[in-house]
């Protein structure tokens, strides 16, 4: 159980100097400002009594009392050196680069993700005005941020499954694409499809807007009626599919990415991302429609959302391209092509107000905590 001692100019190059050495469940023991950086000492979770291997008799039986202290009060110690070196970390940024503390702070107020935003203000120079900081931070997403400038749907055709969870308002964006492609083309180029057996509301919510467009209005109830419904529709320009809106936990949502695999691949899947939302959940429903591919995403409800920021996130972060955006209930009037700039802007301009939900300045090192431990 030998204890060993890093150094570096900065606590999170120590602390990478640490975990590439020892692991990621090194125990810190001591860290001590020394002339040029800092310095400090660490010990193996792995070095600690008790955790070699045991007889195999004994594999089971719980570790000695004493061992099992140790352990408690190394991890108690860690993450109090983790906050503190993430408080000096915060200080030493607001003193050396005002501007990307400032920045920093702002951008977790308006609901972006300390991941991503450590990565944004990475683009700041240090000695940046407030101005020239907030330029290069709206440069810099509207250059991740990726979306459609042309409406490949209408322009191009094909066939589009519109899939997300329940209440994002897929009947609705189906029927306002739908206008969008009649008015373009007309409606003999268009078929509207159905798979929400479940809800009788939806199915003729959707029949309403097909006798409105003139447009015909067909329901699906398997895979291979999907399959046979398209083959027959292959003289269309344009399919719309609206599907069955369902929670991302629900199993279901696996067997629907199967029924949309039975179109032999040329079904493009469109999940639609309720922007009012927070991050978390977004980052779940992402992760639990993406079996199958997800050819892009539209944002929907950014009327009701008080920021975007967290929609924009989540699409930068895995690397989803915004097709739509839509604001309202009117058919067709309230979609549009996503404008990086318009989004940018109204991520950027929330201002939260001292509430439960805005970090006091004396709280971010908190908040960077688990991003200096593992970033």
């Amino acid at each position: 159980m030998t204890p060993r001692t890093f150094s570096g100019t900065t606590s999170r190059e120590v602390l990478r100097k640490v975990r590439a050495a020892l692991g990621d469940d090194a125990m810190i023991i001591s860290n001590t400002s020394v002339e040029g950086g800092i310095e400090i000492t660490a010990l193996s979770a792995g070095d600690l009594p008790g955790a070699a291997a045991r007889p195999a008799a004994q594999a089971a039986a719980p570790a000695d009392g004493m061992v099992q202290q140790m352990m408690r009060e190394l991890a108690s110690m860690k993450s109090l050196m983790q906050r503190e070196l993430a408080g000096m970390a915060w200080s030493g940024m607001k003193a050396r680069a005002p501007a990307r503390a400032s920045m920093m702070q702002m951008l977790l107020d308006c609901g972006f993700s300390p991941s991503l935003a450590r990565e944004l203000i990475a683009t700041v120079q240090e000695d940046a005005t407030a101005a020239a900081a907030r330029k290069a931070i709206s440069t810099e997403i509207q250059r991740r941020l990726p979306v459609t400038t042309h409406e490949a749907l209408v322009e191009q055709g094909g066939v589009f499954a519109l899939i997300g969870p329940t209440g994002v308002g897929k009947t609705t964006t189906v029927a306002k694409l739908a206008a969008r492609c009649v008015v373009r083309h007309g409606a003999n180029s268009l078929a509207l499809l159905t798979t929400d057996s479940y809800r009788i509301a939806a199915h003729d919510q959707l029949r309403v807007y097909g006798r409105i467009l003139n447009v015909p209005v067909h329901a699906v109830k398997d895979g291979d009626d999907l399959k046979a419904t398209l083959a027959q529709l292959r003289d269309k320009r344009a399919v719309l599919i609206d599907t069955v809106g369902m929670s991302q936990r629900d199993k279901m949502v696996a067997e629907q990415a199967a029924m949309l695999a039975t179109g032999n691949g040329q079904i493009r899947r469109l999940l639609l991302l309720n922007a009012t939302t927070n991050a978390a959940t977004l980052d779940e429903v992402i992760s639990a429609y993406s079996s199958g591919g997800i050819h892009g995403c539209i944002f929907t409800k950014i009327d009701e959302s008080a920021s975007v920021a967290a929609a924009l996130d989540s699409a930068i972060r895995h690397k989803l391209r915004v097709h739509y955006v839509t604001n309202g209930q009117r058919v067709p009037e309230d979609v549009h092509v996503p404008n990086a700039t318009y989004l940018t802007h109204r991520a950027l301009r929330f201002t939260a107000d001292a509430t439960v939900h805005t970090l006091r300045p004396d709280e971010f090192p908190f908040a960077l905590t688990a991003g200096l431990a593992h970033g």
